[in-house]
């Protein structure tokens, strides 16, 4: 009988120590090794196999690529996400939040990829029967969709090849439920989920069948398990929202086949997720008069211009030490910002209260963000509006200038189409040809930019 091996793995890092500690000597976090048991035997068995090329080595240049066709979902959002559908041999990773839609989400596409390909659902948490109550609460039950209620492994691989025409999509719901009877460590270890989807991508590349894994995320946000398994990957997807908000974002963070940070916007409805065709609307106010401390800025999600309303509020303080609060931006550059403002543009709010918001949940992260946050400041600071119908963006640097922000026509084009007839922008991005029905005008100072609008 062959020895069993006890060691402790951190479910942080996958990081291997001897024994238990308080703290993982690999990431150092806290409290994260966990008890594992394994095969001596096994370990023996492939420390001495011999070595041997799986496949042989080729030039590049004799390689004949190809561009693979994609398979659409059916639902545009997710494509434009995906980079224009799933790709065949593609592993592609979703998490999010318990209860957001990630389930629904695939289901529905899985609904409507199966009247022309032949589509898995192998749901590890769910019972068969829950499954199919779902999809009739959301009119998605159809008879092509195959159903697997398993969590083993070595079960999954052999569903995907045991015929001669296998599944061209597969769902796992969730990676983190699955186990391999290879590995005595329980479901959801860092062993467990490492190797799961280690031999699922494997799988996948070799028979060419799009396969996507749900997972679970930690109180944090990120992906439970281990650091590989966004690695091992070609596709990690984040699922965002507020449950207390009926729209949904999904967000590309990592995609060899398209571009990254690209934005899908859901919404949440008694029959599913529904695509929403203009999310600009989403992030704006519906109001009919301009108030003070707004600004609309025109911000780039992936291939995406969205416009995004910036509101501040700036009030005395009440303390020894004003407060700085963000919400959907970075605090840090907040604080930044206020410097700037005060060295460059004269402006003082050392004594101020000073609360910056996105409107609609959305998270941005790019600086040309900078300008409409000190203008929706200066809004709420002397409680006047801006001019109707501006559209802003550009970056602020330390030294007061104003730095321009990457695809800079598609932004105008995006505001000229949703109606705005002025913007202020960096000089470097002023169009070379008028845009109808949109008045540019370009600075390249923060003075510059202050004046304009006092």
């Amino acid at each position: 009988m062959a020895r069993v091996k006890t060691r402790y793995v951190c479910r942080e890092c996958g990081g291997v120590s001897a024994k238990w500690l308080g703290q993982c000597p690999h990431c150092q976090a806290w409290n994260t090794l966990d008890e594992q048991k394994e095969s001596a035997g096994g370990a023996e068995r492939h420390r001495y196999a011999p070595l041997v090329a799986s496949s042989p080595i080729r030039r590049l240049g004799e390689i004949d690529a190809r561009e693979q066709p994609r398979l659409a979902t059916g639902i545009a959002e997710f494509d434009r996400v995906l980079g224009g559908g799933l790709v065949p041999g593609a592993v592609t990773l979703i998490g999010g939040d318990p209860g957001i839609g990630k389930s629904t989400l695939l289901l529905q596409t899985l609904a409507g990829m199966a009247e022309h390909h032949r589509v898995l659902y192998v749901s590890g948490e769910e019972s068969g029967d829950q499954v199919a109550l779902r999809a009739r609460r959301l009119g998605v039950a159809s008879a092509n969709v195959e159903l697997l209620t398993e969590i083993r492994l070595e079960s999954i691989q052999a569903a995907m090849t045991e015929s001669e025409h296998p599944p061209a999509v597969v769902v796992v719901d969730s990676i983190q439920t699955l186990y391999s009877a290879e590995l005595t460590s329980a479901p959801g270890s860092v062993a467990q989920v490492r190797e799961c989807a280690a031999q699922l991508t494997r799988l996948a590349k070799q028979t060419g069948v799009a396969l996507v894994m749900i997972g679970h995320v930690t109180k944090e946000g990120a992906l439970a398990g281990p650091r590989v398994l966004e690695h091992i990957v070609d596709t990690v997807l984040y699922f965002e929202g507020d449950s207390h908000s009926a729209f949904r974002l999904v967000r590309a963070f990592k995609n060899r086949f398209g571009a990254v940070n690209e934005l899908g916007v859901f919404a949440m409805t008694d029959r599913g997720l529904r695509g929403v065709n203009n999310p600009s609307a989403l992030f704006l106010s519906q109001r009919e008069a301009a108030v003070a401390g707004s600004c609309v800025m025109v911000t780039q999600e992936g291939t995406r211009p969205l416009l995004v309303e910036i509101q501040a509020l700036v009030d005395g303080t009440h303390g020894n030490h004003p407060r700085r609060l963000s919400v959907g931006l970075e605090s840090n550059r907040l604080a930044m910002l206020l410097a700037v403002l005060h060295r460059h543009g004269g402006i003082v709010t050392y004594d101020q209260d000073v609360f910056i918001n996105a409107v609609g949940g959305v998270r941005i992260a790019e600086p040309a963000a900078d300008l409409p946050v000190l203008l929706a400041i200066l809004s709420s600071l002397r409680d006047r509006a801006l001019p109707a119908g501006l559209a802003v963006f550009g970056e602020v640097g330390l030294t007061g200038e104003i730095r321009p922000a990457p695809r800079g026509q598609e932004r105008l084009r995006e505001a000229a189409k949703l109606g705005f007839t002025q913007a202020l922008i960096p000089r470097a991005n002023a169009p070379r040809q008028p845009i109808p029905g949109l008045t540019v005008h370009a600075v390249e100072s923060l003075a510059a930019a202050l004046e304009h609008v006092a």
